[in-house]
């Protein structure tokens, strides 16, 4: 994963996500993983161990991520005039069917532009 692009370092350390930009490689157990997948209960939503219950909680993530858990949501509009939004952020209007799906941009066509 390589670094995000200048301008949007600001927006992202803005909306309390600096944290996560940062990561570059997370190291995987996966035999915890595993283990706590073949354990968890939907019912009660906790892996059931021998030394007993684990739940991993939104104050968790939190730590190991660096990510605000309080404070207002980030959320926004759905209905925007999307040739203007990539214009505003991109300086440039993706051609709709070659680039652009719905609203999503094709990643080939951001890394070529």
């Amino acid at each position: 994963m390589s670094e995000p692009h200048p301008t949007i370092v600001p927006v992202i350390e803005n909306v309390g996500f600096g944290g996560v930009a940062k990561l570059r490689h997370l190291k995987v157990n996966h035999g915890l993983v595993t283990v706590l997948v073949e354990r968890w209960r939907p019912k009660t939503h906790i892996s059931h161990l021998p030394i007993g219950e684990c739940i991993i909680t939104l104050q968790d993530v939190s730590l190991h991520l660096g990510l605000l858990v309080d404070g207002p949501p980030i959320i926004g509009p759905t209905m925007l005039d999307w040739d203007k939004m990539y214009d505003t952020l991109l300086g440039i209007t993706p051609v709709k069917g070659e680039s652009i799906i719905g609203s999503m941009i094709k990643l080939k066509w951001l890394r070529e532009n």
